[in-house]
């Protein structure tokens, strides 16, 4: 398993914690120091079942500085790849690639280790 986290992420450190209990082994990529690109987020997301916005982190003070709930409506699918690209912060997290292959984002991440 891969695990793309932020290091100060209370909710990223209970997932860590909930792997970590369970002897379950995964790498760990810090989204801050290592920012996903714009082709991996494409990627990522044509490989999900989310729509975009589930890859936007809406509580983020990025996201809310810059009203960006209101400008995504406006914006192409390339721009918002573009634009979650430029910053870390901008991504949801945790954002989890299982074994299977499946991609998992946000609170589906917790439910899945649960299920486990």
């Amino acid at each position: 398993m891969k695990l793309i986290c932020y290091s100060r992420c209370t909710t990223c450190k209970g997932v860590e914690k909930m792997l970590d209990e369970k002897n379950i082994s995964y790498q760990l990529r810090d989204i801050k120091e290592e920012n996903p690109s714009r082709d991996e987020l494409k990627s990522w997301h044509e490989k999900s079942d989310y729509d975009i916005k589930k890859f936007f982190n809406t509580s983020g003070k990025i996201y809310r500085e810059n009203n960006l709930k209101d400008k995504l409506k406006e914006m192409s699918l390339d721009a918002k790849y573009d634009l979650l690209a430029t910053d870390g912060m901008l991504v949801k997290r945790p954002i989890m690639f299982t074994d299977d292959g499946e991609i998992l984002v946000g609170p589906d991440v917790k439910k899945y280790i649960e299920r486990l």
